[in-house]
């Protein structure tokens, strides 16, 4: 047998180890050999997908190239969200945990805390108390309310008397939430006054049913069942006091067991249940934070749905580092006033609320009067250029411009997290002058415990995602329908696969939808279409899905235009159509109703009402104008320009069942809905442009 691949092998293995002497504490040291390449600026390692015929197409974090991460490096006793709740509980004890601003009389004050230690205590009490009610382990318990400090309590019980949380979201409605509690066998519904006499219309349909528990209830106040219902409704505090009569010591779950059961609301069909692990939810945190500094003095405002993965997974990151959380009133539109309330330190948000942060701000500056505008100008583009050249910017410009601006998050914010969809380059560079911090944007779906990548700190650079989480590998597969390949210049392109221990167990009760996405080999499809960077950096190009091609053959992906085009004054929502039998795109924009009447006004035209505005050819001229300009400074390529576009005065709302609960545009039903609006488009530019090609 020759021997000279063995001794090959021996070598390169030789080449990482470092003689003790040399040493005392590591034994490897990174050598350049066959089983470590990194790419070029090094936020990624490359390796390949199998040891003797794989291409060299499998990329990792610089930071854990040789080992995925599962556990958190300096806590590795720590397997569960229990665990990691009891550590934070006995190490945090008096420090703030929860803060709310809403009162019992149904007042708002200043925020009142409940600490590490309390919220400890009240998890005992409602897991006890559901033991009590004979609720057995491993049963599935919904949690049906908004963001409040109940809900994270409920959930830390789940964790420490094993049984399975399952949000229920409240912007799903009535049918889906009782799909789902169908669905998961839900035993017990912890609800809100509001959303119990929704539940108890179809009691009758959710047999599976047997407590029902009113947070904010009051006793007396809720009705009692027949017996005959098998169902006791009964209230938070009642429950909680049952429980701390009648403490029971833990269930601790294993690493392996169910932590959560999150339904996503798919674009199509009925909810999918996400069946995610104790041990999904601790690599993926113990991964996204291994180098970030975080500490009880960090306060953090909740208000993204906590039924959702990246609210969720915030969360237990919020725990094993003893942030405080402050929870907003429960209206969005009071959001501004909790911050400057509560002053946090971390900001994770969605490309939708920056964006009308930025319009926000842009539009105060040009209202101000033409030398505060100049200011603002001097100000943003010097601490521009200096970020730009790697210096600190003079302090001055904050004092004189900026700390004013920082005032509307509180003045405190030292980090911003944007996330579930892409946030545009020159967004992210504008929070970044506007608020000083760091901003960051990650990329993640439920199927992965939430983060896939996140740009790296010290990366300057906007317009990707960044590098994988150290708990995953990713690699990009071939799409050749939609012309995506590994051998694609200057860089490959192809859809997003992940690998490792933050992947998702499957769909609940659906085999045949889990074999979609997860491959024999364990990687899980996204229906993303990526490319790489240099440095190991992933951009999201595509998604596999909303492809579509031009008569002429350009292939179009919406979601890119459309996040271009909402930077328009005029557009609060906008929908990108086209298909292979039309050469162009034609666009349905939801209106800013205030910025189109400030309009109209300067134009001196007259409506009976907005919808009347809408349908006004000059509106449409407007309107279309202003798009076009803000498509030439994102440098759209022609065919990307929208030929034509319909003014609507209504949002696209998840009521008229054009959005999914993450905001994103339900396109069939999109399509569908505005039919009438987009044939009319094209046969009225048929009749400008003889070039257009329609049916």
């Amino acid at each position: 047998m020759d021997s000279a691949p063995a001794q090959r092998r021996l070598k390169a293995i030789h080449g990482h180890l470092v003689s003790a002497a040399d040493s005392p504490t590591a034994h490897l040291c990174q050598n350049p050999t066959a089983g470590e390449f990194f790419s070029e600026q090094g936020y990624s390692v490359v390796l390949p997908e199998k040891l003797r015929t794989g291409k060299w197409n499998v990329y990792r974090s610089s930071r854990s190239p040789l080992k995925l991460v599962s556990r958190f490096p300096d806590h590795p006793e720590i397997g569960t969200l229990h665990d990691n709740f009891v550590r934070s509980v006995d190490t945090f004890r008096d420090y703030k945990y929860l803060g709310t601003r809403n009162r019992v009389d149904g007042t708002v004050g200043e925020y009142k805390w409940m600490t590490f230690g309390e919220a400890g205590t009240a998890r005992s009490a409602i897991g006890s108390g559901l033991i009590y009610y004979g609720i057995p382990k491993g049963a599935c318990v919904g949690i049906y309310f908004i963001n409040r400090p109940e809900w994270l309590i409920v959930d830390h019980a789940c964790a420490a008397y094993s049984y399975i949380s399952v949000p229920l979201y409240d912007t799903l409605g009535p049918d889906a939430v009782r799909y789902i509690v169908n669905h998961a066998a839900v035993q017990v519904i912890f609800c809100v006054s509001q959303t119990l006499n929704s539940l108890l219309s179809f009691l009758s349909e959710i047999p599976s049913v047997r407590l029902i528990v009113v947070v904010g209830g009051i006793d007396g106040h809720i009705p009692s069942l027949p017996s005959s219902t098998g169902v006791q409704v009964v209230t938070y505090s009642n429950l909680l006091n049952q429980g701390s009569s009648n403490l029971q010591p833990f269930s601790p779950p294993k690493p392996d067991d169910v932590a959560t059961i999150c339904y996503t609301s798919g674009t199509t069909g009925t909810p999918k249940g996400a069946v995610l692990t104790h041990a999904n939810f601790i690599a993926n945190v113990a991964g996204t934070t291994m180098d970030e500094k975080f500490g009880p003095s960090d306060v953090y405002i909740s208000y993204l749905p906590l039924a959702h993965i990246y609210e969720r997974t915030n969360q237990v990151m919020i725990v094993h580092f003893g942030i405080a959380v402050g929870f907003y009133q429960g209206d969005n539109l009071k959001l501004m006033d909790d911050l400057a309330a509560l002053r946090p330190t971390i900001f994770c948000s969605v490309p939708r609320l920056y964006n009308r942060i930025y319009a926000g701000i842009l539009n105060a500056v040009k209202t101000s009067g033409v030398l505060r505008e100049r200011l603002f100008n001097a100000a943003y583009n010097a601490k521009r250029q200096a970020l730009l050249n790697g210096k600190n910017p003079s302090p001055m410009w904050d004092r004189l411009v900026f700390n004013k601006i920082k005032a509307k998050l509180g003045g405190r914010v030292r980090l911003m997290v944007s996330g579930a969809s892409p946030l545009s380059p020159d967004i992210m560079e504008f929070l970044k002058i506007c608020f000083g911090g760091r901003v960051t944007e990650g990329y993640g779906m439920t199927e992965t415990s939430c983060v896939i990548s996140c740009i790296d700190e010290g990366d300057n650079l906007g317009g990707h995602v960044g590098s994988p989480n150290p708990a995953c590998e990713v690699k990009l597969v071939d799409v050749p329908e939609m012309n995506y390949t590994s051998d694609d210049q200057p860089y490959p392109r192809g859809e997003i696969c992940v690998r490792g221990p933050i992947i998702f167990q499957g769909y609940y009760k659906d085999e045949a939808q889990t074999r979609e996405v997860i491959d024999e080999e364990g990687w899980l499809h996204t229906g993303d279409i990526g490319t790489w960077l240099p440095g190991g950096r992933l951009k999201i190009i595509d998604r596999k899905k909303n492809i579509f091609k031009l008569a002429q053959g350009e292939y179009i992906a919406p979601e890119k235009i459309e996040n271009v085009y909402v930077k328009c004054k005029f557009v609060a929502q906008c929908f990108v159509y086209g298909d292979s039998l039309n050469s162009s795109l034609v666009a349905v924009v939801a209106v800013d109703p205030d910025v189109l009447k400030a309009w109209a006004a300067s134009e001196g035209i007259t409506y009976n009402d907005i919808s009347q505005l809408c349908n006004d050819p000059r509106a449409r001229a407007a309107v279309l104008a202003d798009m076009d300009a803000v498509g030439q400074e994102a440098q759209l390529r022609g065919f990307e320009f929208v030929k034509a576009v319909t003014l609507v005065p209504e949002p696209f709302t998840m009521e008229n069942d054009l959005l999914t609960p993450t905001f994103k545009i339900k396109r069939p039903q999109a399509k569908e809905y505005f039919a009438k609006a987009i044939s009319d488009m094209y046969s009225e530019l048929s009749k400008t442009d003889p070039n257009q090609k329609t049916l």
